[in-house]
């Protein structure tokens, strides 16, 4: 799985992009309320390393997500 974040603009917010091996799209949602419905993703139970990923990532930047 791979993590992006996006930057927005004006009134669009900031998104993360989590993204298959193949680079499907699987999840997009707002990087200010990131830890919500993490179970549809698979990702249960590891909210506090997801967050921890996100205030690190640079935005733009293709990163290999591991937790």
């Amino acid at each position: 799985m791979y993590i992006i974040k996006v930057k927005g603009k004006a009134k669009i917010p900031d998104y993360i992009q989590l993204r298959d091996e193949h680079f499907v799209l699987i999840a997009y949602f707002r990087a200010d309320r990131p830890l919500k419905d993490l179970h549809r993703y698979g990702l249960e139970g590891k909210e506090t390393e997801l967050a921890t990923v996100i205030e690190g990532l640079e935005f733009g930047k293709l990163q290999k997500l591991e937790l």
